[in-house]
């Protein structure tokens, strides 16, 4: 079986191709199924690299803003990749398993990072490849999500960001909405179908932009075309995210990284708002406020089950705290992240 035979499989049960994503069906009604009922996810939009070889550890510490060396294969954490002037261009979920590192990203930009990473291994004993063709990855959320998987799986995690590792998957727990629990999955093509069918018995599929949703409401950015090698790791709130290690040593861009922090200079953040209407804004659209100046830009965006969309919006600190702030003329509502920014009223 091939991955074009697994996406055949969700087209004859009624999934329909919507660019590198698939949906399923009406999609504000899967969008207020997502925000109440239990809901299943194909997740072919992301590419999941795999890093392997004796020098995998050493050659990926010297990239990514994270300590590889954590990674332990029973825990996943984000991790940037910049670019010598400290912009990223890549944010990963990154894990362990078994003698390999994986990297996961959307897959729009996927080819591209993968080529640049490669042009580094030189002599390193470093394979880079895209596990695509062969490792099916599936989402599930919900109130009962973890009483679903234990009825397939042998254990569950429990923590977020945690890892298990079993002999048919590979469960991950991801941060959700209040109330629900969210995990990806991660199996072969031999199991990916039975297990789709069984937990759709379960759980309803639903497509991209519902997912989307789930990660913009755990105030999770993501970097696409648009946005790479605009943001330094802190504007998009990667060191609150834990995505930052101060202590590893040298990366790429590191010192830009190391001085922001240490000179305490981090002058802009990405917060939770919601943009009314029925124009999506899109990743890289400016920001700006009463007076026309640009504070900032979108980040990620993703539709609401009642109207207009949720987004990331990348801004100035001052900004975002003293005034109003527009996108295509329309007033940003102010939404409550899911993690402290540590900001001082003003």
């Amino acid at each position: 079986m091939t991955a074009t035979q697994w996406q055949s499989h969700l087209i004859a049960q009624g999934a329909h191709v919507d660019g590198d994503a698939m949906h399923f069906g009406d999609q504000q009604q899967a969008l207020k199924r997502t925000a109440q009922h239990n809901t299943l996810y194909d997740l072919s939009h992301l590419t999941l690299l795999e890093v392997s070889g004796a020098d995998a550890v050493p050659f990926l510490q010297g990239q990514v803003t994270n300590d590889v060396k954590l990674l332990d294969g029973k825990h996943a954490h984000y991790t940037g990749y910049c670019s010598p002037k400290g912009r990223l261009l890549a944010l990963f979920l990154a894990f362990a398993h078994q003698d390999h590192l994986h990297l996961q990203l959307p897959k729009s930009i996927a080819d591209a990072v993968s080529k640049r990473l490669k042009m580094y291994v030189m002599r390193s004993k470093v394979t880079i490849s895209d596990t695509s063709d062969r490792i099916i990855k599936l989402g599930l959320n919900g109130p009962d999500a973890s009483q679903i998987l234990l009825q397939h799986f042998s254990e569950v995690p429990a923590a977020h960001y945690a890892l298990s590792t079993l002999e048919q998957a590979t469960l991950l727990k991801l941060p959700s909405i209040a109330g629900h629990d969210r995990y990806q999955i991660f199996t072969t093509l031999d199991h990916a179908i039975a297990l789709w069918e069984s937990l759709k018995q379960k759980a309803t599929p639903a497509g991209k932009p519902c997912w989307d949703w789930l990660e913009v409401n755990a105030g999770i950015p993501e970097i696409v075309p648009a946005t790479q090698e605009q943001f330094v790791p802190q504007m998009v709130n990667l060191d609150l995210l834990n995505a930052i290690n101060f202590k590893k040593g040298c990366y790429t861009g590191q010192e830009i990284v190391a001085r922001t922090h240490y000179l305490g200079t981090v002058k802009r953040r990405t917060f939770l708002m919601h943009v009314p209407g029925e124009n999506k804004p899109s990743a890289g659209d400016k920001i700006v406020d009463a007076n026309q100046s640009e504070v900032g830009q979108i980040v990620r965006s993703a539709p609401h089950a009642t109207g207009g969309f949720d987004v990331l919006a990348e801004l100035r600190i001052e900004a975002q705290q003293v005034g109003t702030v527009f996108w295509q003329a329309v007033a940003l509502e102010q939404k409550v992240m899911p993690y402290s920014l540590g900001l001082i009223e003003s």
